[in-house]
């Protein structure tokens, strides 16, 4: 392929290659040239063109295929556009010689066409350049178009549009020649033709005047035929046609000169729409004109017509736009629901029609008013439906108030109206939901009346009116669910008052249905009590139903129908009124078939059908009872259930023959119990009905086999029994699109009604299949058949073999003996319960059954297999599969698939080939073993020959889609077939003419398999990979340029594919491009492949595809849409834009995830760009928000909304890039901030400093921070959080949050002491006051009050004045709660208010945690560096400031926080313990919501349990419990707390702080022993630092000491929860509680141990017991014992960060070896806790238990010190050396070790201990240990200096002591300490000892160790003058001078001075005499001026001289060869 990259093409290479390969070659060429072309200079290009162009030709006039003719047209287009022009009229000529030939053989079609596709290049390209040629040429292709066959029309009508494109105006001659040939091909028989004659027609309405003015009628009625029989592209393109010439007709404003030449009539508004609503009610028979079928009245418009026509309206609409349809909307409403008026009476004139026609009403209305308008215009359309909706009833109400009732039930008005108010009634709820809690101003708005007017229609006289009414009013709940409950309420007040009338039962039971089916939309819910009077009202009704004939009917329905809707409110509601269900159920069933028999005789019609009414209601209650209280669903209920089953299944044998007697009235009540109870039998588990199999087997094969059956219904049978993948093959109905909701009825066929609320009012409390839409149930006669046929599955796949056999066998006689089109019918239900039957036994792994079983299942579906029903086919393909795999036989399978062999082999017709071709694809996508070689190579060259039949585009497609699965399922099997496929594959690509695109797109598929099989090999470099890597390619460019979307989104997830494997291959930049064009799509799927493909390219190249689109957009391709604004916008733009309009789910999805990955890799980036797109979003609604400001009390935020819509004001000038997006839209924008602050956490610091941003951004003014754009963040989350919408009110405030959080500690630099937060005070005021108004939802409250506690404890206001803004807010909530769970807003569920409280609560018990933590802060201000940073930046005002605020509530507070904690603990109790708890619930919550409530408890408990905690210990336990009561409006304290439960007698204090004790130990016992896997760190730590606060006071710290198992299983608990979380901070804050507990228990046996001294005072010492663990035998019990228990706990602690510890890996070799090594900080920091708690775990013990557990803290203790003693530069300690060393001093000097009892022990025990420290040093296996000898040396004197000097005394060790001492002081390197840890001691300290030295004349020495001490001093001085710099020195030398000269004696004193006054003499002398000469100026400047100090001295050498001369003095030593007499003789010999 590398040779085909040149200028010229290679005609040397490409004649030596075979056809496919030469085809592939050129195409490939073609594509270099393109490019290549746009890169050369025009001198290189005319140079070569002569040359150029000949090639050209002469592969014009080689046959070109589809795709090579139109690259190759393309090419020599833009040759001439850069080249010279001079031969192009010798081109043009060419080819119109071309077309003149009469050469007709099928092998001349290619050139011919060809030829024609490049005339139509030639003329867009190069337009008016071709002068006057184009008349000829015009006029030669139209008369090559009347002998062209559909191919050849085809190209000459998209060729004609290209030379319309080009020539423009200049074309206008030629314009009625063109518009007659498109006219014929208009409504040619090709659907292809078709699409490419509404192209056509479409680019010369451009210029063509006359279409859209006096032609404007035949046109549309050319259109209106055009849809006659049309597929979807068909209509797609036609109705882009009408749409826009009607459009074109309205807004023309015709200049003057046209206006003169030629007569042009102006259109009105009406007059189109009139013609449009001709053309929707008589189809294409003409304008106002009727035709003889109309005369005959057989004509009812075809559905085809009517679905074009609705999508011309929507194309008519939106081609207006917008702003035009605000304008013009009334009169729109009226025309539009005029169609499914009475005077259109065609449109409605049976029940059929009438729903289609509902739908296509509906389809406009939505597609226009949720489409194009924005929120502001939506509401006033909504309020322009709601005159309608009043107009229409003002209709009705005139109709019936005349007559009597005959007349005025079947007057035409009512029926007129009916089906207008349905449209309307839906659009408006529809509106209502899409617009949200927005909509909140429209249902306040009384001028409207809106929900007036809804409840004004629910008891109109039509039923189908009424459940539209219910189901705008459950459209309404869920948009806004403030107003569930009072609709409920007024629903069920309505329902009770009009009892009597039949309209309002039936209207207000569906409205109440239908709301209560809105519940579970609505997460706050009801009150619990409605269920009560529901269930009432509900039985009432049915009790009634027979006291009235006239109303039993209504009643009975009503009765049932509020039943199945109470049970979708969930098991909580229904437990409490099941037992009532199971009677009414039980009582609507005779008990016996023996009273059933008595029922038969008795009855007449109209009982009958009450009976039959009642019963499927019955039935229906269950069923709903049944899917929605799965949790209920206990055996005990299933014996209940039961009983009245056989007699059900009995009625349903007996309907026949009650059928017979009683004639018609009763068919459909029939059908419906029918329906009804095989939906039951499915839900039902099939063992509770098995005695009733053969009875159930029997009724469902007569309904399958019925004789009445007309319809065929496989178009909603058969596609959920195919495989979803191959109904891509089928109708492209089946498919998704953007028309779903209208095209469905083509889909159905003509007989069949499409799906309709009327036609099963039961189903308005279900969901809707499609998410939110109306429910659309099918009519009995369709849906019974459907339920019959998923039964006949589970119930055949449970009898007996034998009788499986014989009802198969039954069925297959049944089709044998029915005849014609009832045949088809009956094949296709048994082949569709056959199928059912199959999946299910597939799917619960059963068998078929005998073999006598395989020849009817085989006859059944070789039958359906070689069926003219397309779907039946595919179907019998899947069943072939599913019969291979439940058989699972190889040598049955192989016969199946050589079935299909031989039939293949032998037949020629359409229908087998494609049957059996896909029967093996699906037999290898079921059996991968089915993949042997021998069947895989026989399969794949089957289908290749089938693939090449280019006689049947079906066979095509079908083979290819089979060879496609096939791939798929042989996976690397297939590696030998992939070169032969692909290159078939290309061929075919390259051959198969465009208009087959169902081959097409199966050749795509096959293509994806193949990149898919071949997977990252793909990514090689060997010849034949880059061979096969370039085919893909060249496939997937083939693929690009088809006109079809859906070949289009196949190139697409092939290139998606081919980027996954092979990124470096993939062109990004035109795939990109390829997806920015398509973006926008009008077709679903493409749109879709579009977004799947987006996502996973920004998932590795986020950057790269975003600049491509934009520059893309920048060349300005004119393929780009206007809607995607990419230039201005950018791609992410352009992606919010179209979230912003797509109502597909999971679009919407691709859409929001493809932005979140963007924003992830580019956020910090692009900062500046994102934050600006999340604003505009956000600030598009604002002048939506400010036309009802939220918040009219506070002036100044009045003042604010103007602020907000000046400044939208000013943005409206210049366009804004989004137009009111929707609310949806706005949340995902405000989540987009949340995270772009989260992106910028992780990036550079500066994001959050703002006074490093500053000067980064002054070195360069391309950075860009965070912080610089507070203001727009806190600007944005106020619009959000002041929004009309609710959900994005909860995201604003979300926002505002983070805000708060992230920046709170920022300084500001301007203001030292004040930070950057301080100046958005008001800001955050005002969006916060809102939320707490009474009429916000509790969550929108609950989320706010975070916020509240967030701001008043970040610390940025200082100012209490400013802070109490917010805390009043906090305020009113407390006092709003106090009155507990009633006094809350009644419109939710009781736990709606649970959760309102506790947040108040919990954001209360942040603030008081917080006020107690800087007060304790500020008390020791040097505990650590954050919170002095924060005590300091909050000194205006004392930290108990914030503390004051909270102490005036806190005696409410207290007792709230633990009336919650006390509900916490009921509701944590395990389920054994329900029947104890308390029967009203708790304080703050109802039993009846005990399970809704407990989330709101798990989310707040932990912070309420820490505030209360602190709380308790802040009153040491001692406040009085009554005290604060006066406080409550009620008193809400815990109801067991102060009384017990007969509430006579109150407890002492001591009993209620035992309690209060136990239940904050309780709950966080029961926390932290089961940490459940979702258990937040926040509640772990809050309930830790609860238990230390708890044990901070001496009183529960006596508790937990004097109970010891307490202890032992807190412990316990602590211990797990160090092993099961890796947190430091969580496993410090264990360790601190541990060391408490440890405390405690020595507090307790030091309590023990006095006392009993106390009592025992005068007996003998010897008699005292033992106190502490381990009594007098030493032994410790684990599980028994707290000192075990901490052992445990600290060796789990320990090893974790030192595995070395570990004794049994310390055996090992490699452990051993180990050098010394640091900790990590967080590893230090608990060792050195754990260290802490083993040296205090001694005190605890009495005397034996101490010398049990001493070894193993020594070895511990040694252990930590070794493992970490590293050399730290300047001779420091690291920390957990300094812990090591500190716990070694208190186990050293603990009283234990001088206690008689253990002192022997103990000291033998130190002794070893020591021993270990010496062995440090000796060299293991040779090596030398790297120790730190300071460490070590102060172990060692730690042990020295120890209190019993017996443990060092003894000799071996006092050697070894000193040998090590000695070596040390021999060590070559001297340590200096590093000087800047030195220096302040330094100067701190010396000042003080040069004091100390100068009052030696006050104080003498009097021992020994004093006079080391000034000795020692005076060596510091020297030290410091040695090491002083030069400049210091003097200073200091004449500062040490005079103190030495003070200790000598004078002459008078020296004889009669003590020994030590004579030693510091002679010591002071030494040194005088050493300093002297060596600091000699010094010396004699101080003498020269100080002349007492000159003679002292002197005196003191002569006295020296004199001395010295009668003997020598004689150094004397210490006693002890100790630490100081070392360091001694180190500085003496210095």
């Amino acid at each position: 392929m590398e040779l085909a990259h040149t200028l010229l093409l290679n005609e040397e290479a490409c004649s030596q290659l075979g056809e496919v390969q030469k085809a592939e070659f050129i195409f490939e060429w073609l594509r270099y040239l393109e490019r290549l072309l746009l890169a050369t200079s025009r001198s290189d290009v005319r140079e070569k063109q002569k040359s150029l162009v000949d090639q050209l030709l002469s592969l014009l006039n080689s046959s070109p295929g589809p795709p090579t003719r139109k690259l190759l047209a393309k090419n020599l287009a833009v040759l001439y556009s850069i080249g010279d022009t001079f031969s192009v009229y010798e081109t043009i000529d060419t080819c119109n010689d071309l077309i003149r030939s009469k050469d007709d053989s099928p092998s001349y079609l290619p050139t011919k066409l060809a030829a024609v596709v490049c005339l139509g290049s030639l003329y867009k390209k190069l337009g008016r350049i071709l002068g006057n040629t184009f008349t000829d040429t015009v006029g030669n292709i139209l008369k090559a178009m009347k002998s062209a066959e559909s191919q050849g029309r085809y190209e000459i009508m998209l060729s004609l549009q290209n030379i319309l494109n080009g020539l423009g105006a200049a074309a206008i001659p030629c314009h009625r020649d063109v518009y007659k040939a498109a006219r014929s091909c208009l409504t040619d028989r090709s659907m292809a033709v078709r699409c490419a004659a509404a192209k056509c027609l479409l680019e010369l309405q451009n210029e063509a005047v006359f279409m859209w003015s006096t032609d404007l009628d035949s046109v549309a009625t050319l259109c209106f035929k055009s849809f006659e029989g049309s597929n979807y592209d068909v209509r797609i393109s036609v109705s882009k046609l009408l749409g826009t010439v009607l459009a074109k007709a309205i807004i023309f404003k015709h200049p003057g000169a046209a206006a003169s030449r030629q007569s042009i009539r102006k259109v009105s508004l009406e007059e189109v729409l009139e013609l449009l609503g001709t053309g929707f009610q008589r189809g294409s028979s003409g304008f106002l004109r009727a035709s003889g079928d109309m005369l005959k009245g057989t004509s009812s418009v075809s559905r085809d017509v009517r679905v074009g026509v609705t999508q011309a309206y929507v194309v008519f609409v939106s081609t207006l736009g917008g702003i035009w349809l605000e304008r013009h909307f009334a009169a729109f409403l009226s025309h539009i629901l005029s169609l499914v008026s009475q005077s259109h009476p065609k449109a409605t004139q049976t029940q059929i029609d009438a729903v289609c026609c509902r739908r296509c009403v509906s389809f406009i209305l939505r597609t226009a008013i949720g489409g194009l308008l924005g929120e502001k215009a939506q509401i006033a359309a909504a309020k322009d439906i709601c005159q309608a909706i009043w107009k229409l009833k003002k209709l009705v109400d005139a109709a019936m108030s005349d007559g009597n009732l005959e007349t005025r039930l079947g007057s035409t008005d009512v029926a007129a109206s009916q089906h207008m108010l349905v449209c309307a009634l839906q659009e408006l709820g529809n509106l209502i939901h899409s617009l949200g809690t927005t909509a909140a101003p429209l249902l306040q708005d009384s001028s409207t009346g809106l929900l007036d007017s809804v409840i004004s229609v629910v008891i109109h006289p039509s039923v189908s009116v009424r459940l539209a009414a219910a189901w705008c009013l459950h459209c309404i709940a869920v948009a806004l669910p403030s107003y569930l409950t009072p609709l409920l309420d007024r629903c069920l007040e309505r329902l009770t008052v009009l009892k009597s009338s039949p309209e309002a039962v039936t209207g207000f039971s569906f409205a109440v249905a239908s709301l209560l089916g809105a519940v579970k939309h609505c997460p706050l819910g009801i009150p619990h009590g409605k269920g009560k009077i529901i269930m009432a009202l509900a039985e009432d009704l049915l009790c009634s139903a027979a006291q009235n004939s006239r109303l039993s009917s209504q009643r009975t329905q009503a009765g049932w129908l509020l039943i199945g809707a109470l049970m979708t409110l969930g098991p909580a509601v229904v437990s409490h009124h099941l037992a009532r269900v199971l009677l009414l159920w039980k009582c609507v069933f005779p008990v016996s078939p023996k009273d059933l028999e008595t029922e038969k005789s008795r009855g007449d019609s109209f009982t009958w059908q009450i009976t039959l009414e009642g019963r499927a209601g019955a039935l229906c209650a269950i069923k709903s009872f049944v899917s929605h209280c799965g949790d209920l669903f206990t055996e005990e209920v299933i014996q209940h259930l039961l009983p009245p089953l056989p007699c059900a299944v009995n009625l349903l044998t007996q309907l026949s023959s009650i059928l017979k007697i009683y004639g018609s009235p009763l068919k459909t009540p029939s059908i419906v119990y029918r329906q009804r109870l095989y939906e039951l039998l499915i839900l039902l588990p099939p063992e509770t009905y098995e005695g009733n199999f053969c009875t159930i087997l029997k009724e469902l094969a007569a309904d399958l086999t019925a004789p009445d059956i007309q319809v065929t219904a496989s178009t909603f049978l058969l596609p959920p029994l195919c495989h979803k993948d191959d109904l891509l093959i089928l109708s492209p109905l089946l498919q998704e699109t953007d028309h779903r909701f209208i095209e469905e009825q083509l889909l159905l066929g003509n007989g069949v009604a499409c799906g309709s609320l009327e036609y099963d009012p039961y189903s308005i409390y279900e969901n809707d299949v499609e998410g939110n839409s109306v429910p659309k149930p099918l009519p009995p006669t369709l849906s019974v058949i459907s339920s019959a046929v998923k039964l006949f599955g589970v119930v055949c796949a449970h009898v007996r073999e034998a009788q499986r056999l014989h009802i198969l066998e039954q069925l297959l006689d049944s089709i044998k003996h029915t005849k014609g089109a009832r045949q088809q019918v009956v094949q296709l239900h048994v082949v569709s319960s056959f199928s059912s039957f199959l999946k299910y036994v597939a799917g619960s792994k059963g068998s078929l059954g005998p073999e006598e079983m395989r020849r009817p299942a085989l006859t059944l579906v070789m039958g359906a297999l070689e069926s003219p029903n397309p779907l039946l086919r595919c179907t019998a393909a899947e069943l072939w599969a599913r019969l291979a795999q439940v058989v699972d036989d190889g040598a049955f399978t192989a016969g199946l698939a050589q079935i299909s062999f031989d039939k293949l082999k032998s037949a020629r017709d359409v229908v087998t080939r494609t049957g059996h071709s896909l029967a093996l694809g699906s037999l290898h996508r079921y059996l991968g073993g089915i993949n042997s070689s021998q069947h895989l190579n026989s399969c794949v060259g089957i289908l290749y020959t089938l693939s090449q039949d280019n006689t049947s585009p079906d066979v095509q497609t079908w083979a290819l889609h089979s060879l496609s699965l096939i791939i798929d399922s042989a996976g690397p099997l297939y590696y030998v077939h992939v070169e032969p496929t692909l290159s078939l594959i290309l061929m075919l690509l390259l051959k198969v003419p465009p208009t087959h695109a169902e081959v097409h797109q199966s050749l795509g598929r096959c293509l994806n398999a193949l990149i898919t099989t071949l997977g990252p090999e793909l990514q090689g470099n060997s010849t034949s990979i880059s061979t096969l890597r370039t085919s893909c390619l060249l496939g997937c460019a083939v693929m690009q340029d088809n006109p079809d979307c859906l070949v289009q989104a196949q190139a697409i997830s092939c290139l998606q594919q081919l980027h996954m494997f092979a990124p470096r291959y993939v062109n990004l930049s035109s795939l990109v491009s390829c997806l920015c064009v398509n973006l926008y799509s009008p077709y679903l799927l493409l749109r879709r492949a579009v977004l799947a493909c987006l996502r996973q390219l920004v998932q590795r190249e986020a950057a790269e595809v975003s600049e491509h689109a934009v520059m893309l957009a920048k060349d300005n391709r004119e393929e780009l849409t206007p809607d995607a604004n990419i230039r201005e916008v950018g791609l992410e733009g352009a992606l919010l834009t179209l979230l912003d309009k797509e109502t597909d789910q999971k679009l919407c999805h691709d859409i929001k995830e493809t932005l979140n990955h963007i924003l992830t890799y580019m956020a910090v980036e692009k900062l500046s760009f994102w934050l600006k797109l999340c604003k505009d979003v956000l600030a598009a609604s604002a002048d939506f928000t400010s036309v009802a400001c939220v918040d009219t009390m506070q002036e100044e935020e009045g003042d604010k909304g103007d602020d907000a819509s000046v400044l939208t004001t000013r943005n409206d000038e210049k366009s804004h890039p989004f137009t009111n997006p929707r609310w949806a839209t706005r949340v995902f924008a405000a989540e987009c901030v949340c995270r772009i602050i989260n992106q910028c956490e992780n990036a550079d610091r500066a994001h959050f400093d703002i006074a490093l941003a500053q000067e980064m951004m002054k070195r360069d003014s391309r950075n860009d921070f965070l912080v610089l754009h507070l203001a727009d963040l806190i600007r944005m989350a106020f619009m959000a959080a002041t929004d009309h919408s609710d959900q994005l009110r909860l995201s604003g405030l979300e926002t505002l949050l983070v805000v708060i959080r992230r920046f709170a500690t920022i300084p500001e630099p301007e203001f030292p002491g004040h930070v950057i937060l301080e100046q958005y005070q008001a800001n955050v005021g005002a969006a916060l006051r809102p939320a707490f108004t009474s009429e916000t939802p509790p969550d929108v409250t609950a989320k706010a009050c975070q916020v509240c506690s967030a701001w008043i404890t970040s610390g940025v206001v200082s100012d209490l004045n400013d802070l109490r803004r917010v805390h009043q807010l906090l305020v009113l909530s407390l006092t709003k709660i106090q009155a507990g769970k009633g006094a809350l807003s009644h419109l939710y569920n009781e736990s709606a208010s649970t959760m309102e409280i506790l947040a108040v609560l919990k954001a209360w018990a942040e603030v008081y945690i917080i006020a107690v933590e800087r007060q304790k802060n500020y008390n020791q201000p040097l505990k650590t560096a954050t919170y002095t940073e924060e005590s300091v930046r909050n000194t205006p005002y004392s930290p108990d400031g914030l503390l004051d605020l909270v102490h005036t509530d806190l005696g409410t507070l207290s007792r709230l926080w633990l009336a919650a904690l006390e509900d916490f603990a009921l509701l944590t109790l395990p389920s054994e313990f329900a029947s104890q708890l308390p029967i009203e619930g708790g304080t703050f919550y109802t039993a009846e919501t005990s399970e809704n409530a407990k989330l709101h408890y798990y989310n707040s408990w932990a912070l309420i349990l820490h505030a209360a905690a602190l709380w308790l210990t802040s009153t040491d336990f001692v406040a009085d419990p009554q005290e604060g009561a006066s406080h409550l409006s009620r008193p809400v304290t815990p109801t067991s707390m102060c009384q017990d439960s007969s509430g006579a007698i109150v407890k002492s204090p001591e009993d209620v702080y035992t309690d209060r004790f136990h239940l904050i130990l309780g709950i966080s016992v029961e926390f932290l022993c089961s940490l459940r896997s979702d258990a937040t760190m926040e509640s772990i730590t809050a309930c830790l630092h609860a238990l230390q606060a708890l044990l901070d006071v001496p009183w529960p710290r006596s508790k937990i000491g004097s109970d010891q198992d307490l202890g032992i299983e807190l412990l316990n608990v602590l211990h797990r929860v160090i092993l099961t979380r890796e947190s430091p901070s969580i496993q410090l804050a264990s360790l601190e509680v541990v060391k408490q507990i440890i405390c405690a228990a020595q507090e307790h046996v030091k309590e023990k141990r006095r006392s009993a001294e106390v009592d025992d005072g005068a007996a003998e010492k010897e008699t005292l017991p033992e106190f502490g663990e381990g009594k007098d035998t030493g032994g410790l019990v684990p599980g028994k014992s707290l000192v075990f228990a901490t052992l445990e706990l600290c060796v789990c602690i320990l090893v974790r960060q030192l595995p070395e510890l570990n004794p049994k890996l310390a055996g090992s070799q490699g452990i051993k070896a180990t050098k010394p090594h640091m900790l990590s900080g967080d590893g230090s920091r608990l060792v050195s806790a754990a260290l802490v708690i083993l040296s205090e775990l001694p005190a605890v013990c009495s005397p034996e238990g101490s010398i049990s557990i001493l070894p193993t803290i020594l070895y511990l203790t040694i252990g930590v010190l070794r493992k970490t003693a590293v050399k730290l530069p300047g001779g420091q300690l690291s920390s957990t050396v300094a812990a090591s060393l500190q716990a070694l001093k208190g186990i050293v000097s603990s009283p234990m070790a001088r206690a008689e009892k253990s002192h022997t022990a103990w000291t033998d025990l130190l002794r070893s201990a020591l021993t270990t420290i010496l062995d440090c040093w000796d060299p293991v296996d040779g090596t030398h240990q790297e120790f730190d000898e300071i460490s070590l040396l102060t172990a060692m004197a730690v042990f020295i200096l120890s209190p019993s000097p017996e443990v060092t005394t003894i000799s071996c060790l006092q050697k070894r002591c000193i040998e090590k001492f000695k070596a040390t002081l021999e060590m070559k390197d001297p340590m200096y300490p590093n000087p800047a840890v030195s220096y302040p001691y330094i100067y701190s300290l010396t000042s003080y000892i040069v004091e100390k030295l100068q009052e030696i004349n006050n104080r003498k020495p009097e021992d020994t160790t004093e006079l080391q001490l000034f000795q020692e001093g005076i060596k510091v001085l020297e030290a410091l003058v040695a090491i002083a710099e030069e400049q210091h020195r003097a200073q200091l030398v004449a500062c040490l001078l005079p103190i030495l000269i003070s200790f000598l004696l004078d002459e008078n004193t020296v004889g009669s001075a003590t020994t030590i006054m004579r030693n510091l003499h002679d010591f002071a002398l030494q040194n005088l005499m050493k300093i002297g000469p060596q600091y000699s100026s010094v010396f004699k400047s101080l003498m020269a001026s100080s002349p007492a100090l000159k003679s002292r001295l002197e005196a003191a050498i002569k006295d020296n001289q004199e001395s010295v001369k009668v003997k020598m003095p004689t150094p004397k030593h210490t006693k002890h060869p100790g630490k100081n007499s070392s360091i001694q003789l180190k500085t003496s010999f210095l």
